[in-house]
Order: structure tokens, then C-alpha cells, then sequence
């Protein structure tokens, strides 16, 4: 019986993720390319080979090591019903992103948040969900839909996977319209993922190590140009 009721629960969370992540619906989508459109401008991406490698970097040195951190640590703290620790992790998260960045998932998130917040029975949950509306914490797009996730019991890895996987596929489609990769090509590629996926989320750091997850490496190419720290 418990297993029956596991395997209800797992269907329910999985389509209902298909629904939120299908861009079809107006739920709104954001993706940093992470400078994928220059990449492709000045020839540093012209196969589907490149734009896979491209993605695999994405993925090592961006989500392992900041995005998949910060949903791991935020469903340990919902387990452990620490909701002070789940705020603080939500503005952390805003602080280490740009303006713009922590702008759209915000209102990302706030948009998710008005078409999930039903029905909602974990009180943890519940109880973030409450602090979000009433504007007491940031409700970031990720923890957001990390706590829908946690509300209809899937795991932390099925979650990531279709939480990356719809990422990807979403920065592919940038290469779409000025590059020459085939639209076949692009499925195929993403189709690779599906066997490296998992153990890319397996292999997730145990701290967050990317300060600054925005940076594109195509700044080191502007000769004038150099990061710079400012402190006031």
C-alpha cells in the first residue's frame, strides 16, 4: 500500500512539473545564458559538439557548485522544519546574484508562487509561502518551485534533474535563431544529457563556491575591460 501511494505521489509531482515548466503556458520562463549569444557571435560555439560543451561547463562550474548547493541545503532545512534557515539561504541567494538577475527571479518566483499556493498541507511550507506574500523574504524562483517540490513529495535529484534539464533546453533554443546547429542536432545533444544528468546532481558541492555566477567568460577577451571589486 505505502509503495501504491509513493508511486501516486511521484506521478502527481512529475506532472505537475511537466505543467510548469512547459513554456507553452503563460507561467513566464527566465534563463540566464550566461553568454552563450557572444560565444556564438565571435565563433567560439558553431557546433552542437561546442554548444554541448558549453552546456557541460554551465553545468560544472555554474549549477554544481551554486544552484544545486543552494536547493539541496534548502530541502534539508524543510525536513528539519527550520523555516529561519530557509529565509536566510533565500537572501543569500539574492545577494549573490546581480540586480537584474535577483529582480526576475523574484518576480518569477511571485508568479509561481500565485498559481501554486493551493491546497498547500506541509505547514513548513505553509508558513514560507506566508513570509513570501507578506514580503518578509525574497521567495527566489528556485526555492520557490523547490518548495512546491517538497510539498508533493518528489526527491531533491528528479526535482534538479527537470529543474536543469528545462534550463538547458531553454538556452539551446537561444542558439536557435544565429547559429547554423540544426534543430535535430540541438535534440540529439540534449538528448546526451539524460545519461549524465544524475550523476552531475550526485556530485553537487557541499558548500556554494561561486560568488559571482554571472560572470561570462567572454570578458577577459575586451582588453579594457577587467572585474573590479568596489567597496564602500
Amino acid at each position: 500500500m505505502a509503495k501504491h501511494i509513493t508511486h501516486i505521489n511521484s506521478a502527481k509531482a512529475l506532472s505537475r512539473f511537466m505543467q510548469i515548466f512547459d513554456g507553452s503556458f503563460p507561467s513566464g520562463a527566465f534563463v540566464h545564458s550566461f553568454g552563450l549569444e557572444p560565444h556564438i557571435v565571435l565563433e567560439k560555439v558553431t557546433t552542437s559538439e561546442e554548444l554541448k560543451k558549453f552546456l557541460d561547463n554551465l553545468i560544472v562550474h555554474q549549477y554544481q557548485g551554486f544552484d544545486f548547493v543552494l536547493v539541496k541545503k534548502v530541502y534539508k532545512y524543510f525536513e528539519q522544519n527550520r523555516l529561519n534557515l530557509i529565509i536566510k539561504e533565500d537572501e543569500k541567494f539574492s545577494c549573490m546574484t546581480s540586480f537584474e538577475y535577483t529582480k526576475a527571479s523574484q518576480d518569477l518566483g511571485e508568479n509561481y508562487l500565485r498559481q501554486i499556493n493551493t491546497n498547500i498541507q506541509k505547514e513548513i511550507v505553509k508558513e514560507y509561502f506566508s513570509k513570501v506574500k507578506s514580503k518578509q523574504t525574497n521567495g527566489n524562483e528556485l526555492i520557490i518551485l523547490a518548495a512546491y517540490a517538497y510539498e508533493l513529495d518528489m526527491d531533491v535529484e528528479m526535482f534538479l534533474l527537470l529543474w536543469c534539464k528545462k534550463n538547458i533546453i531553454n538556452i539551446s533554443m537561444a542558439s536557435l535563431k544565429i547559429s547554423r546547429i540544426q534543430p535535430s542536432q540541438i535534440q540529439k545533444m540534449l538528448f546526451e544529457f539524460d545519461d549524465e544528468l544524475k550523476e552531475l546532481i550526485a556530485k553537487t558541492k557541499v558548500d556554494i563556491n561561486s560568488f559571482n555566477p554571472l560572470f561570462e567568460e567572454i570578458i577577459y577577451q575586451h582588453k579594457n575591460l577587467e572585474p573590479k571589486m568596489f567597496v564602500t
